[in-house]
């Protein structure tokens, strides 16, 4: 395209960069190669052939789709384009995960987001099997090796049968609640959370007969209703209740939810990635997550009054 342009051997090497002599011995082996003569030269001028000149449009477009090439790759690279893999927890509402796919399609429009949902034990597995690029984590649990965005709170409140004594209050003691079996998410899923939840329970008084597993919202429900049973609950987890203006379950569906007096418990959230793997695709995703559950959830930062020490298997607050 140079020498085509220029006519003349030296101007196109100039403006290339490069010695004369070498540009004619590529131009001599492209010649070659294609089996074509792209120019005619002689002492006083370089002269493009047919050939050439038909070939000079074929030579344009090519070269532009190299530079286009490079130009997603350097994207690609930085995280600006691509597919991002990331994982949200089953606790997460259908709300928040609408906003967070807002959010992050208005600031990522050049991203793919394939989008799983999976337990903090899963994530943390997949990243470090590099099967995931980001994920919604709970903590406590161990983030060796991992590198974490801001940590949000989202208290969790109670939701017990509406004829429960305990469901006339406006703010439910954890000791008020003995005698009822306790349904949490299964421990598999997040260990270190589900210790965690026990412990604190027993600290304020709270020691559950049994725990019973569930994670979907109608299964859930159902033991609340029949199993004289009760669940730990973010507030966002359900819908509006009835002229209460708040969000709670409706009396009619026979559950209700409440706050926990002094709320002791918390669902702790961050966006984690593994270490130096962070790009602007993951920044996104973070800043996607972080203003959706602030918005939808009501979640707070969470912010340790002292540095943040980290045990083998978990992290703590110390």
């Amino acid at each position: 395209m140079a020498v085509a342009e220029e006519s003349h051997f030296g101007r196109a090497a100039a403006r290339l960069g490069m010695a004369q002599p070498p540009l004619s011995q590529r131009i001599q082996r492209l010649e070659k190669h294609l089996g074509v003569r792209l120019f005619e030269r002689t002492s006083r001028q370089v002269t493009i052939t047919e050939a050439g000149t038909l070939l000079l449009a074929e030579a344009r477009e090519v070269l532009a789709r190299s530079e286009a090439l490079m130009a997603t790759a350097r994207r690609i690279r930085d995280g600006e384009t691509g597919l991002l893999r990331a994982a949200l927890p089953p606790d997460v509402s259908g709300e928040t995960v609408a906003a967070l796919l807002a959010h992050f399609s208005g600031t990522a429009a050049g991203l793919e987001l394939e989008l799983h949902e999976l337990p903090t034990a899963q994530q943390l597995e997949r990243m470090a099997a590099h099967e995931l690029d980001v994920g919604l984590i709970h903590h406590p649990c161990d983030v060796s090796g991992l590198e974490l965005g801001p940590v949000l709170r989202r208290e969790l409140g109670v939701l017990l049968p509406r004829d429960a004594a305990a469901a006339g209050l406006d703010e439910v003691p954890l000791a008020s609640l003995t005698g009822y079996d306790l349904i949490l998410f299964p421990r598999a899923g997040a260990p270190a959370v589900y210790d965690d939840l026990l412990t604190t329970c027993a600290r304020n008084g709270y020691t559950p007969p049994a725990v019973r597993h569930a994670q979907g919202t109608s299964f859930v429900r159902g033991l609340v209703l029949s199993a004289r049973a009760v669940a730990l609950s973010p507030r966002d987890a359900h819908g509006q209740g009835e002229g209460e203006g708040d969000q709670r379950p409706s009396h009619a569906s026979g559950v209700v939810w409440r706050p926990l007096t002094g709320a002791p418990l918390a669902l702790r959230h961050s966006v984690a990635w593994p270490g130096g793997r962070g790009d602007a695709a993951v920044a996104a995703f973070t800043e996607a997550a972080t203003r959706a559950l602030r918005g939808t959830a009501g979640a707070s930062p969470d912010l340790p009054a002292r540095p943040l020490h980290l045990r083998p298997a978990s992290e703590y607050w110390l």
